[in-house]
């Protein structure tokens, strides 16, 4: 990982900002935007992605091994826009080596959602960060923490879409409910009317076991006819466990394994959806 920017000018483009969220934890939230910003990259899209998330697991998977020691973060240009300073859009953002950009988030994004409670406009501060950067990417991923504060609320008001990853678990799917409503919210209050849901992907499949099918089944018939469902699935996998701690994507280490082609079909039902115009509610 190094800080040169990977950046482009160019002329301005229809981007779009898609929020990778769950209020619950462990649900491959995080190691499903590395490999869909990732595997968009490798379509020849320009990529950014945001990690929003004051546990830094984003920035820690593409190789920034301690996150809170990073000085330039998202916290740092969200404080300037708060105090209305000039700064360089482009400084503090790295690149990877599979061809993404990267604006890291560490520990200081708690303090940030602190702040935001008293500040005017406290919904559309990241909004205002992405617009003044957003023509020089494709598509910009934002990783969101697994809560429903001030940050993520920040995140959905700049957004395009939601994606929102969940384990085929009973807890995972239960919580859904809650996120949904908190998406319609946004909505209706006019934070982000245009807002839309990409979809619900099902993580950490286990096709083997009949616990798992039944909260696929259930997962589809309670959400099925409001929330779009991916139809591509992403299976259980020890080889995407390894990338976090490699810094890597699934693509580089286990190119021929299910993991690998399930995140390759999502980034290609993302991309239909997102500039063809498929399904989103």
């Amino acid at each position: 990982m190094n800080t040169t920017t990977a950046i482009s000018a160019g002329k301005r483009n229809n981007c779009k900002v898609v929020s990778v969220a769950n209020q619950k934890g462990g649900v491959a939230k995080t190691t499903t935007a590395v490999n869909l910003g990732i595997g968009l990259a490798r379509e020849g899209r320009r990529v950014l992605l945001i990690d929003a998330d004051a546990q830094g697991s984003l920035t820690a998977s593409l190789g920034v091994r301690e996150p809170d020691l990073l000085e330039y973060t998202l916290s740092t240009v969200m404080g300037y826009v708060i105090n209305d300073e000039s700064f360089d859009i482009e400084k503090g953002i790295f690149h990877h080596e599979e061809g993404v950009d990267l604006m890291p988030g560490n520990i200081e994004l708690s303090g940030m959602e602190i702040s935001l409670v008293n500040i005017m406009s406290r919904e559309y501060v990241l909004r205002e960060y992405i617009e003044l950067i957003k023509d020089k990417y494709d598509y910009i991923i934002i990783d969101c923490a697994p809560s429903l504060g001030m940050v993520t609320i920040n995140a959905f008001a700049a957004s395009d879409s939601i994606l929102i990853p969940c384990q085929a678990g009973y807890l995972p799917a239960k919580g859904l409910e809650q996120l949904i409503k908190t998406i319609r919210r946004v909505k209706k209050q006019k934070i982000n009317p245009d807002l839309k849901i990409a979809g619900i992907l099902l993580t950490m499949v286990d096709g083997r076991t009949n616990f798992s099918k039944e909260i696929m089944k259930l997962i589809e018939k309670g959400y099925g006819t409001i929330v779009p469902i991916f139809k591509n699935e992403i299976p259980m996998s020890i080889r995407v466990a390894e990338c976090s701690a490699l810094g890597i994507s699934i693509y580089k280490n286990d190119p021929k394994g299910k993991a690998s082609k399930a995140y390759e079909a999502l980034t290609m039902e993302i991309m239909d959806s997102c500039e063809n115009g498929g399904d989103q509610v």
